[in-house]
């Protein structure tokens, strides 16, 4: 069974300051085409990324909400917009997935590692999916 990966997209874009306030809908849409290459290629293997992450394909899913929200879907990419907090529609997502389907959630938000930690996911900060590594 291929495991799921969770990504808190308005964590992972606000973990580094590059402007992206001024645009967060741009900054989504950059998060979820550098997500889509890793659900080709898998995550790097970096600590707290468990092996059946690295290797592709990867199911990914990315969060979005406020103005990022209706950000459109892309080959490997499922996009899903929280009606209200994302931390909320985070742990629908992993709260929905099968039994026993691993999981990995993206995010640095302690209290969200917690919620989804209790419903069996294991989870890895933002430096997991930004491309050089940074924060």
């Amino acid at each position: 069974m291929d495991g799921l990966v969770v990504v808190d997209a308005a964590n992972v874009i606000g973990s580094v300051p590059d402007g992206w306030w001024r645009d967060r809908r741009g900054a989504a849409e950059r998060l979820r085409d550098r997500l889509a290459v890793l659900a080709r290629t898998g995550l790097p293997d970096r600590p707290g990324v468990p092996g059946w992450a690295t290797r592709p394909p990867v199911d990914i899913v990315m969060v979005v909400e406020g103005a990022a929200r209706g950000v459109e879907p892309v080959e490997g990419v499922r996009v899903e917009s929280a009606p209200g907090s994302g931390d909320d529609q985070i742990v629908k997502v992993v709260a929905a997935r099968d039994e026993g389907r691993p999981c990995l959630v993206v995010t640095a938000d302690q209290g969200l590692r917690a919620r989804v930690t209790a419903l069996g996911a294991q989870t890895t900060g933002p430096r997991s999916v930004r491309p050089d590594g940074s924060s």
